[in-house]
């Protein structure tokens, strides 16, 4: 018989789709609206009863799926020259897994009790790496035992390791081989810093060269296997958690200064992975693809809801240029997403589809009906189209998806759309923050105008909107109120991390989180992001233009790879730097110039980019866009720059969550924009 897993909470026979967020009454205030719960489960807390409350409690219901079932998967390295995997993916059960915490657990307990580790405030812990198993069964491992998880994003420059490695006071890092030299070059500026354990596999004259490394400057060097023994004989029981005990210490990839220490206890992760069961449906041994950064809260919270019900994570290679065929040998229930990712699949998909004769006829035909029936119904399934259209799409992921999310920046609502019909599942857009553990609101399945929306507020949150009168955002608008998005609940920080200034410009004395983003409520109660607070900026002629709204439009249309929209206060338009899709600017430099171009060969793709011809058809594609989606005259591109250097961590232009570092990029083609503003605004209209 399937398990019933106690911690997932059904949804009721009759969604009441009309009244998704309910205002409390007389919590209404000048300036600001009422709060808002969730319209069926109301409002959640620690007292709720049969809710997590701590960490260790999830690993714990997972465990009691059955010790013997698969839970952590990778696919093994078969050869190195060349690179290739195994074809299938290798398990750790719920058993192996839960003596290796156990192993790792005491070993770090004894070490800090022994005064070998430690001496900061808290008994905290670095993780530096790719998504992997050891990742998670180390985070288990100091769930278990009382010590605080500090992540670090495998795509960190050392400046930041180095901020934070000291900030937090973190005197073990555990770490794959390729982040350790960088390590053990920054020892002399962390002095703090006393052991470093390594995580993967090392061959015996790369194990001496690092332990050798290591001594001269002052680390203890540890392989993992090694740490595991010694706390197989130092084994003592896992130490249990308490809802108020610190669990993580999450740093946000600032897109200005140093990141931000979000400190979270265990309630607030745990009752976060608790609001995301409500609701929840996924089947018996579900799988989820983890790609997504584990140290970022989105993706854990993801893996905590897999473990609660007792499900199988497999790991991806560490290619994105493998994470198709990741997935299609894994076959995932569960696809945690993001934007960037899945608006590829729809540039593909429509690629694929809009073709000339019949194969085109019938899918445009597909999309038209199953979209009469979503927009009409809420249904996502369609028993012909879907097993002669989207079937083939649906492979892609493995053909076994049923739950799709997209979170971390905003997406189109026509590319939303076509993700339910072409998945025939449920595809949920959602909200949060590091702040709330990404959980805030997330929308209901099967609701036939949701696309976006982000949903109501989650179970675990109240919200509300604040008045923001210098962008004339206000709580009595009409039709529906709007202002600055405030969210209280149990799942939501209290603190920065050694940061009074941050924390009293985030939190209030009421507990209120103000997430810089402008919302809307509409009359179903679910929340659309209409703007930011802080990104914003003036033209010369007095209008406010939110760049990140604008950048996000744009990203679904195929030709943009990534774009970079730029305005100056001294200015009265917009400008932009526009990476291109190789694929699609090849198609287009070849139908412009007769030349035929390989989307492979990128230096004359680069000569392309510099022809008028091309700049001027891609800009008047933008335009179309613009038009489409009702920009105002002042909100459109009219100059544009094309560019294949593409903006990177690297290349310091984005932050590890691949958000644009507005400055630096400014700085990178700071010479191509002022060039544009130059040319003076066009005339005519583009």
């Amino acid at each position: 018989m399937p398990l019933v897993n106690e911690k997932i909470v059904p949804w009721p026979a009759v969604k009441p789709y009309d009244k998704q967020a309910v205002p409390v009454p007389g919590t209404k205030r000048p300036g600001q609206t009422a709060h808002y719960r969730n319209g069926i489960w109301g409002l959640i807390d620690v007292n709720t009863p049969n809710s997590l409350t701590t960490l260790d409690q999830i690993f714990d219901v997972g465990m009691k799926s059955g010790k013997d079932r698969q839970f952590l998967g990778y696919r093994a390295v078969v050869s190195t020259n060349p690179l290739k995997y195994a074809p299938t993916f290798t398990w750790y059960t719920y058993g192996d897994i839960d003596l290796r915490r156990r192993y790792i657990g005491s070993a770090l307990h004894s070490l800090f009790q022994k005064g070998e580790l430690g001496g900061g405030e808290f008994q905290s812990v670095g993780i530096w790496a790719p998504n992997c198993p050891e990742w998670q069964t180390i985070d288990i491992a100091l769930q278990s035992y009382q010590k605080v998880a500090v992540s670090l994003y495998d795509t960190l420059g050392k400046d930041s390791v180095e901020y934070i490695i000291a900030h937090a006071h973190l005197t073990v890092v555990f770490a794959t081989s390729e982040h350790i030299p960088t390590i053990l070059k920054l020892a002399h500026k962390v002095p703090m810093l006393k052991s470093v354990v390594c995580i993967n596999p090392l061959s015996s004259d790369a194990a001496r060269l690092l332990r050798d490394w290591s001594s001269t400057v002052g680390l203890v060097f540890r392989e993992l296997s090694e740490l595991e023994a010694y706390g197989k004989a130092n084994l003592i029981e896992p130490i249990p958690a308490y809802p108020d005990l610190v669990a993580s210490i999450c740093y946000t990839s600032g897109t200005t200064n140093n990141p931000k220490g979000v400190v979270l206890k265990h309630k607030n992760l745990a009752l976060a992975t608790q609001s995301n069961m409500y609701g929840l449906e996924l089947p018996e041994n579900a799988s989820l693809l983890s790609y997504l950064p584990l140290a970022h809260i989105y993706e854990r919270i993801c893996e905590l809801c897999t473990i609660a019900v007792g499900g199988r994570i497999g790991y991806f290679t560490g290619d994105p240029l493998r994470l198709l065929e990741d997935a299609q040998i894994l076959k995932p229930n569960f696809f945690p997403s993001v934007p960037r990712v899945l608006n590829r699949v729809y540039q593909a998909a429509m690629a694929g589809g809009n073709v000339p004769g019949i194969k085109g006829k019938l899918f445009n035909r597909a999309i038209q009906v199953k979209l009469e029936r979503l927009n009409t119904t809420g249904e996502v399934t369609h028993a012909l189209w879907d097993r002669l259209v989207f079937r083939k799409i649906q492979a892609v992921l493995g053909g076994q998806i049923q739950l799709v999310t997209s979170g971390s920046a905003p997406i189109s609502p026509k590319v939303m759309d076509f993700l339910k019909i072409a998945f025939a599942c449920e595809v949920a857009e959602g909200y949060g923050l590091t702040e709330n553990c990404a959980t805030c609101s997330k929308a209901w399945p099967n609701d036939p105008t949701a696309s976006g929306t982000v949903g109501p507020p989650q179970p675990i949150n109240e919200v509300k909107l604040i008045d923001v009168p210098a962008m004339g955002y206000t709580s009595a608008d009409k039709p529906n109120p709007r202002g600055e998005l405030c969210v209280r609940g149990t799942n939501c920080f209290s603190t920065y991390y050694k940061d009074e200034k941050n924390t009293k410009e985030t939190v209030d004395m009421d507990g209120w989180i103000h997430t810089g983003d402008v919302a809307e409520i509409d009359s179903c109660g679910r929340i659309k992001i209409v703007d930011r607070v802080k990104n914003i900026m003036k033209l010369a002629q007095g209008e406010y233009v939110a760049l990140e709204k604008i950048e996000n439009l744009y990203s679904s249309t195929p030709i943009v790879a990534q774009i970079y929209v730029h305005g100056d206060s001294l200015q009265s338009f917009l400008v932009a730097v526009l990476v291109p899709d190789p694929v699609q600017l090849a198609g287009i430099a070849g139908s412009l110039t007769g030349t035929q171009v390989s989307p492979e060969n990128t230096p004359a793709l680069a000569a392309v980019c510099k022809d008028e011809r091309v700049v001027s058809h891609i800009l008047s594609i933008l335009t179309k866009v613009g038009d489409q989606s009702g920009l105002k005259g002042f909100e459109r591109i009219k100059r544009l720059h094309l560019s294949m250097n593409a903006f990177s961590v690297d290349n310091n232009t984005l932050t590890p969550t691949m958000k644009i570092r507005r400055k630096d990029a400014y700085n990178m083609y700071k010479k191509e924009l002022d060039a544009l503003y130059a040319l003076g605004e066009p005339s005519s209209k583009l």
